[in-house]
């Protein structure tokens, strides 16, 4: 066998070597349903790749930096990114080449095909990897097809199928990839069909749009359904679908276009289609012996099989709430991940209504003053105030963080069309200045310069005398102060006392003006060159993607800013109340909850109950403010010496070498604390804390991901940046003399 199969040869003996899909087409060919022409390219091809280029060795390396269950969803991400980086780099060697030049020339010349993933560990009982492998449709000609055969390889190791395979305790290293090239048929209608209701009820459903089935997929058309009964086949309803748009070929892929008014007004399946697709759906089922979610597409009176795989999901969201099934969270992963249409909707969501709504509302709730509230007002201020921040926090679920996947898209669309060297280029087309966070900045570092000029003003504000200084500069800094006064970190509002904002200053003002970063791209030429990659037609789109990955990358400081924006105006009503009942002096206020604080001053004699609270609360043990972490050191069996980290491993997220001493930030005070040249260590970096960023000499960090904010600012400074690094703020001490290798991502403890 040279590695290919054909869907006629392909023997129940074949399947670890063909998958799930491919053997499932195979046997339905066999008994007679209509299944588009192709052929598998077996595990071995893949096998043979991976070992021959030693992909294989250079993968593992990427699964060795940091156990899997250990990962944040963005670290996984990354290394998705710089794997599938790997393979878009790696050219299929020579014989293997042949192999499949030969084969796919001799069948498939001059036609359009599908590419897609067929891994022995889809679609088994009990797992469905639907939407977690790759898939491509209208591929023309052996290198597109060649290229694609990498890129559904590479979805093995996506960031969605990892978890996946993590969540059903799958060996990762056994994992292997087979590839189904089909005949592409450009069905007038398509769908699918469920033999029994993925929501578990003991009916059919099937769901239907005109042109391909892959706008119903990836939910960007939304489909007529009809439910039917599944004894009789007689219809139950028919739920009709706002008729718009069909997703049709074009050169080099597919896209969206207009449906005709006729479609407008009909839907896609008429009486005698429709049993014809519940009649195959329910052939299948008796096949398999098992209910089947069946794709499916109609051209000319001819229906074809396109896949069918069990049904093992239901569609309803747990018992506690969660979106997902018991046993199965991939509807949550996938849920991140949006298509390029549905983020060109929440874009303009976010941008023209969201965030300016939030802003507004937080601007309203200000005009409050708290003090002036009698008790009941102040009670019904903390509620009304909880429920609206608890409102944003939903919507900063629910939309800002799917829309975060904007930039990872620009990115994997980038990678495929450049092929860049470095899987993190395409972050330079992404940096702006038009942050937030930023800009705050600026305006930090103009009243610095205005102390670096003016002694006497130094000399003031180091003895913390605010009468008489520069006109000028009081102007700024209470401008500055009505604009940022909210911000928040862990439930402290920073500058609600201008101490801490001195200090700030007169540190930055001993810091000599920060050098331009050398060296930086031209962003436009780099913008023109990435447009310039893709046809005349698919320009727009190649814009319009980066101006969605712009946005995306610049929201991940914008919208915690604002959002912390009504976070302060709850914490507003919230200090006065505990300033209220810490007069009591029976109860720590600063340890109050806003639920507590209510329950206090509404009834006074509850306090009793709350001490008590209070009281039984055990202190965790704490490193450097964070609980429960192993301690820094550990002593030896007979305790003759003390054993300390040496070398942290992260993820390299800004290129460059720093030496410096630890600050590790736990606490507002730790901010106000940061010195000119220490190394910032954190458990995560939230832009409301950025202020001290270029304060400092290079990031080390908990979290991880080339796209948090930690890395985005970094990058923005020119400054050394390792995130990921496994119990940073834990192993790390303020003042332990850090070496930070942003190139490696290796942080040296000690000299």
């Amino acid at each position: 066998m040279n590695g290919l199969l054909s869907f006629a040869r392909i023997q129940r003996r074949h399947r670890h070597l063909v998958g799930g899909k491919a053997m499932t087409l195979a046997t339905l060919m066999r008994g007679g349903i209509t299944v588009p022409d192709g052929l598998c390219v077996t595990t071995t091809v893949y096998e043979d790749f991976i070992r021959t280029t030693g992909l294989g060795t250079r993968i593992g390396m990427e699964m060795g930096r940091l156990p899997l269950a250990e990962m944040r969803w963005e670290e996984i991400w990354d290394m998705a990114l710089r794997i599938r980086n790997l393979f878009l780099n790696t050219a299929i060697p020579d014989h293997l080449r042949e192999t499949l030049a030969s084969e796919l020339e001799t069948r498939f010349a001059g036609r359009a095909m599908v590419v897609r993933s067929s891994s022995p560990q889809e679609d088994r009982a009990g797992s469905s990897f639907a939407g977690l492998h790759e898939s491509y449709v209208n591929i023309r000609g052996l290198d597109a097809i060649l290229e694609h055969i990498r890129l559904v390889w590479a979805s093995l190791w996506s960031d969605g199928a990892l978890l996946y395979r993590k969540e059903l305790g799958m060996d990762m290293q056994k994992s292997a990839m087979a590839v189904i090239v089909q005949e592409l048929v450009a069905g007038e209608r398509s769908g699918v069909a469920f033999s029994r209701s993925p929501d578990g009820a003991d009916h059919a459903v099937v769901e239907s749009v005109y042109g391909l089935n892959q706008g119903l997929v990836d939910g960007t058309i939304t489909p007529d359904r009809w439910t039917l009964d599944r004894r009789t086949g007689n219809l139950i309803s028919h739920t009709p679908a706002a008729r718009e748009q069909a997703m049709r070929p074009v050169d080099g892929g597919v896209t969206l276009m207009p449906l005709a008014e006729a479609e407008q007004n009909a839907p896609p399946l008429d009486e005698e289609t429709l049993d014809r697709v519940f009649g195959m759906a329910m052939t299948l089922e008796k096949t398999f012996e098992r209910p089947q979610d069946v794709e499916w597409t109609v051209q000319g009176e001819s229906l074809y099989l396109l896949q069918s795989r069990p049904v093992t999901t239901t569609r309803d969201s747990a018992s506690d709430g969660t979106p997902w099934s018991k046993g199965d969270k991939r509807p949550w992963y996938l849920s991140l991940k949006r298509s390029f249409d549905n983020l060109k909707v929440l874009h303009r969501r976010i941008e023209d209504e969201l965030l300016p709504q939030m802003a507004a509302e937080a601007r309203e709730l200000s005009k409050t003053d708290p003090a002036g509230l009698s008790d009941a007002r102040l009670i019904e201020a903390i509620q009304t105030r909880m429920r609206i921040h608890r409102r944003w926090v939903d919507v900063y679920w629910r939309d800002f963080i799917p829309f975060a996947h904007g930039a990872r898209l620009f990115g994997q669309v980038y990678n495929d069309v450049v092929k860049p060297e470095d899987p993190y280029a395409f972050t330079a087309l992404l940096a702006e200045t038009r942050m937030t966070g930023m800009e705050r900045n600026r305006e930090l570092r103009r009243l610095a310069r205005m102390i670096q000029s003016d002694n006497r003003l130094r000399e003031r504000l180091a003895s913390r005398k605010l009468d008489d200084v520069n006109p000028e500069f009081s102007t700024y800094f209470n401008a500055f102060l009505e604009r940022y006064e909210d911000l928040t970190f862990k439930a402290v509002r920073f500058f609600k006392d201008r101490e801490g904002l001195i200090g700030l200053l007169l540190e930055m003002a001993e810091q000599a003006e920060p050098e331009a970063a050398a060296g930086r791209p031209d962003i436009a030429s780099l913008a023109d060159d990435f447009a310039d990659r893709f046809p005349e037609d698919r320009r727009e789109f190649a814009r319009k993607l980066l101006e969605i990955g712009r946005s995306s990358y610049r929201l991940r400081d914008n919208d915690n800013i604002v959002l912390a924006r009504i976070e302060a105006q709850l914490l507003k009503v919230v200090d006065e109340a505990k300033r209220r009942i810490g007069e009591l002096d029976r109860v720590d206020a600063d340890a109050l909850t806003p639920a507590q604080t209510v329950k206090i001053l509404s009834d006074p004699a509850a306090i009793h109950e709350i001490v008590k609270e209070q009281a039984t609360i055990d202190e965790p043990v704490q490193h450097q403010g964070r609980p429960g972490l192993v301690p820094p050191t550990v002593d030896t069996a007979d305790g003759d010496f003390i054993m300390r980290a040496r070398q942290l491993i992260g993820q390299p997220a800004g290129q460059g070498l720093a030496v410096g001493k630890a600050r590790v930030i736990s606490a507002v005070e730790d901010l106000f604390q940061f010195k000119s040249g220490e190394i910032l260590v954190c458990d995560s970096i939230d832009p409301n804390m950025t202020f001290v960023v270029p304060l400092a000499a290079a990031i080390v960090e908990r979290r991880g991901g080339m796209l948090v904010h930690g890395a985005i600012v970094a990058r923005e400074y020119g400054l050394p940046c390792i995130t990921g690094v496994a119990d940073a703020s834990a192993l790390i001490h303020t003042g332990d003399r850090l070496t930070v290798d942003g190139y490696l991502g290796i942080v040296t403890i000690g000299d």
